[in-house]
């Protein structure tokens, strides 16, 4: 049988027609709200961190409020979320920053967003998409990183490598939409552990295919 190769456009078509996946998510409503969620994600489910803010969004509304609570009492508001020192001190230090350099507002270029305490490139492209529409990176993730490397869009475990094939690959206006559409699908049907390539749009072209008898090329 001849080898079929996966194009990044093609897996994009595809999944499209499967999945329609929210700008992201976490729950938010506003670009500070977001900016917060995913700091608290780090290591977290989306599904904890929902239940966290939905109560701290309500405490907290801007960056002074974050700023002038006591340290304690934020750790004590995001312990669930864990590593809830460094979130809490993250976050205090990012808004502080929004208030001396951006007048308290999120900042909307991928250079004033990942100068900000806590915040990466992923970070920042989820935020610059979901908030502001604009597509400057691919927020990659574990779901990413395992999903494209199994569809071999990429050969690299490196997240910033693996950015840059994704980003090669695929035009520029659809590069959050396809983030979320691969977060999808790997929770979905390519997952971790268990994979259900039998249920998979991709099952006979996937260089892990187990309907074709392939390993899994994600695993290290």
């Amino acid at each position: 049988m001849m080898k079929v190769s996966l194009t990044g456009g093609a897996v994009l078509r595809r999944l499209e027609k499967l999945h329609a996946p929210p700008r992201t998510f976490l729950h938010w409503r506003t670009p500070l709200d977001l900016l917060v969620a995913t700091i608290l994600s780090a290591q977290c489910t989306d599904v904890r961190v929902n239940i966290v803010t939905k109560t701290l969004y309500k405490k907290y509304q801007t960056p002074q409020d974050y700023v002038a609570v006591p340290r304690k009492e934020l750790e004590k508001d995001i312990h669930s979320c864990g590593t809830y020192r460094n979130k809490a001190r993250f976050i205090q230090e990012m808004c502080a920053r929004l208030i001396s350099h951006h007048h308290g507002k999120v900042p909307q270029t991928m250079g004033e967003l990942t100068a900000l305490q806590g915040v990466g490139r992923k970070t920042a492209s989820i935020i610059l998409w979901a908030c502001f529409g604009k597509n400057e990176g691919i927020a990659v993730d574990t779901h990413v990183i395992r999903v494209s490397q199994r569809l071999g869009l990429t050969k690299h475990k490196d997240p910033k490598r693996i950015e840059l094939d994704l980003m090669k690959a695929l035009p520029n206006k659809k590069w959050g939409e396809f983030t979320t559409l691969i977060i999808t699908h790997g929770r979905a049907v390519c997952t971790a552990r268990n994979r259900q390539c039998e249920k998979c749009v991709f099952k006979k072209e996937c260089p892990s295919s187990l309907v074709l008898g392939r390993k899994d090329v994600a695993k290290p």
